[in-house]
């Protein structure tokens, strides 16, 4: 993610990581909701980020796990254990690409995914996601 726009833009676009964060937050403004961010290529990072999710007062999780999605039992582990609906996203379509990519492990610790529609995944995703937790507040009621 920190070579948004410069790695394949041929496949990921040439949007910059920063200006990722822009049409995020923009999205998050019209929902009226609050966005933090964190991006790291390591995975302990990642762990750790998702482990203190809930002491740090989120209520869901908007995750690209890159690379990671087809290898890392510790971020599904994570996901899993913090219990907060989560939805995976991904630039490129994953299953149109090579047969490595394909297969996502922390796709089942996830309420679902999102792939191949460009940076309007994250938009997407975020919408989706706060839809989900307004409907389970109001099945609590």
């Amino acid at each position: 993610m920190q070579l948004l726009g410069t790695r394949e833009p041929g496949v990921y676009g040439k949007t910059s990581y920063d200006g990722l964060i822009h049409r995020i937050k923009q999205t998050a403004d019209e929902l009226k909701i609050e966005c933090c961010f964190q991006q790291s290529n390591h995975e302990g990072d990642i762990v750790d980020k998702i482990g203190s999710a809930m002491q740090d007062g989120v209520d869901g999780i908007v995750i690209n796990p890159a690379a990671y999605t087809h290898t890392s039992i510790a971020i599904h582990d994570a996901l899993k254990a913090v219990n907060l609906p989560a939805i995976e996203v991904h630039i490129s379509n994953i299953h149109s690409r090579e047969t490595f990519r394909n297969n996502s492990v922390t796709a089942p610790a996830c309420i679902g995914i999102i792939a191949g529609l460009g940076l309007d995944s994250y938009e997407v995703a975020l919408k989706a996601l706060v839809k989900n937790i307004t409907e389970a507040e109001v099945q609590q009621d």
